[in-house]
Order: structure tokens, then sequence, then C-alpha cells
């Protein structure tokens, strides 16, 4: 762990998008307007009965959860000059937003999403000023800040991504490799090259078959490749696999009053992550990863929930136990 400037310690770096959500519901089901010989014509439009606009982006969304747990992260990625507010609020909830490059002619990312009443979701994503996140170079960074204990490579801006990966390689960083929402475009050679020599690999069951389907790796060769590699299961919970190891499942919370799943994936890699910096093992991780991602699906907006230390712990041992949450409350810094 390095010391920071001003005396706090940093020991994770996150990179990747920082945008503005446009958050609609729909109050239906996709499913039941689509024809299925007659998608390469789709022509849709849905009636939606409310817009939430909220502070989100792949890495802002990391970095607020890590600082809800404790910990001071570095958070890296580009921006427009719309994005004062945001600073100041990621800023008050304890993100070091110090190494954001800020764009002179283009707007801060936005992400606009559509929800309907089974989860199901249809997007887009306006990149805006995230395009310029290819000229942020790590090194500077870590000059001034200290060597990360890891880098976490969360979507971006497609060179950015690799840019900050070849870095990390290059200069012995450790990286948490997060393609997730960029694996689509990707072909196998850009994918290997995000994920290759990853301490984690994180992504969703579908994510980590198309891993697999575009870079021709088999499960095994990801695994010779990797650290660990986490996968999500949405309500199943999360498996975390190792080479020579069995694998960890870890069940979801239970009972949740699910409004938006918009940035639960970026919340569970900041608790997990965060809980990994304190010296958790891997299945505690994960516990406390499903824990600050129920959070996030019972609220609207990617950054909007609070933890508290009596409330955190109790759904904690709720679902997994009271050693869980001795093991867990005595190592995470969480808020009265």
């Amino acid at each position: 762990m390095s010391a920071h400037p001003l005396g706090v310690s940093v020991s994770i770096l996150v990179t990747g998008s920082i945008a503005t959500d446009h958050l609609m519901s729909f109050p239906g089901k996709f499913k039941d307007s689509l024809v299925v010989d007659q998608l390469d014509k789709i022509s849709l439009s849905f009636l939606v009965e409310d817009l939430d606009i909220r502070r989100g982006g792949c890495a802002a969304n990391i970095a607020f959860g890590l600082a809800a747990l404790g910990h001071r992260p570095l958070l890296a990625g580009a921006v427009g000059e719309d994005f004062r507010d945001y600073r100041a609020w990621l800023e008050r909830h304890g993100v070091d937003c110090s190494p954001i490059y800020v764009s002179e002619t283009r707007h801060t990312a936005r992400f606009v999403c559509t929800t309907d009443e089974s989860m199901a979701q249809i997007a887009s994503f306006y990149s805006g000023a995230m395009s310029e996140a290819r000229e942020i170079e790590l090194g500077p960074v870590a000059d001034k800040y200290g060597a990360p204990d890891v880098v976490v490579i969360a979507p971006n801006d497609p060179e950015a991504m690799l840019r900050h990966t070849d870095d990390c390689r290059s200069r012995g960083f450790a990286f948490a490799a997060d393609p997730s929402q960029q694996l689509a475009w990707a072909d196998g050679d850009v994918i290997r090259r995000l994920i290759d020599g990853a301490t984690y690999l994180f992504s969703n069951e579908y994510e980590a078959a198309l891993i697999e389907q575009k870079t021709g790796w088999g499960r095994d060769e990801v695994l010779k490749r990797v650290g660990t590699r986490v996968v999500t299961l949405g309500a199943a919970g999360v498996r975390v696999e190792q080479e020579g190891e069995t694998d960890i499942v870890v069940p979801a919370i239970a009972d949740l009053n699910a409004v938006e799943p918009t940035g639960v994936g970026d919340a569970f890699r900041a608790g997990y992550l965060a809980a990994i910096e304190t010296g958790l093992a891997s299945e505690r991780a994960c516990q406390v990863g499903c824990t600050i991602a129920a959070s996030v699906v019972e609220t609207m907006g990617t950054q909007e929930y609070t933890l508290s230390a009596a409330g955190f712990l109790r759904r904690i041992e709720t679902t997994y136990g009271a050693d869980a949450a001795d093991e867990i409350g005595s190592r995470l810094t969480l808020p009265v």
C-alpha cells in the first residue's frame, strides 16, 4: 500500500468510464414487443413512466463503492467541463478525483437506459469526453500518488483500456480486468490483450462464455492466464475460479426489494476489492460484494445508497452467518 501525498493510504486506482445515467422504467416486458423472425427490421419505441438522471459510469460507481467501505480510491477517467458538480459529489464521499482528465471540447459521457418490469434493459452509451481517456498515462499518476496495489481497468475508451493494461504489465502493477460492456465490439486479439496477466478477471456468466468464445481460450486456459476469475451469476450469487482450486460459490442476498439493477455489478466489484485489500479471503470478499450490490439494486441510481455498519453487518449475518459478520466487521471500516 503506497503513501498518498495528503497522508492517506492509496491502494486502488480505478480507471474507466465516468458518466451521467438517464434511467427510465417501462411498465411491461420488452419480449412482448419482439417478433423473433423480424429482428433484422426492428423499429420500436416504448412509452416510459419516469426519468431519473443520476451520476454513474463504471469507474465512478466502483470508486464510490470503495469509498463507502472505508477506502480512499483514486479515480482516473476523462470528463467534460460539465463535471464540476459531479466531482464535488465524489470528493465529498471520499473519492480522490485528482487524476481525472478534463476535455476542452466534449461533454461527460452519458448512459441512457430503459428497464422493463422483468429487469431486462435496453441501453445506449454516448462516449463524449471518455474518448480522450487514452491521453491518461498511469506512470505519472503512480509517480505522483505512489504505485497502487491494484489498478481497476473498467469499461472505458477502448484505446484507453488497452493502454492502461499495457502500462500495468510493463510497470508490474497488479490489475483487475473488467471488460464487460466492451466485449461486444472487441475481437479475440483485443480481449486477450485486456485479460492476459490480470490478477482478477470480472465478468458475468454470459460475458465469461463470450470471453472463451472470442479468445479461443477454454476455461482452463483462461485460468492459466489470470490469477482469479470472478463470475457473477445474478440472483444465483457469484462463483470464484482459480487454477487447481475448487470453485467457490457464494449465494446472493435473499429477499431483495429490487428497484433498478444498473450499477449492481460495479458495486459488487467495489465490495470484493475493498474486502481483498483488507486481507479477507475470496469467500468473504464475495459476501461483501453481494451485500453492497443488494443496497444498489434496492435504490434508484448507482450512487444513491448509504451504508451503516449495523445494517450492513446485520444483513451479512442473516445470509452468511455470525462468523462472516464478525470477521468482515473486524476488517472493514464502515460508517456508524
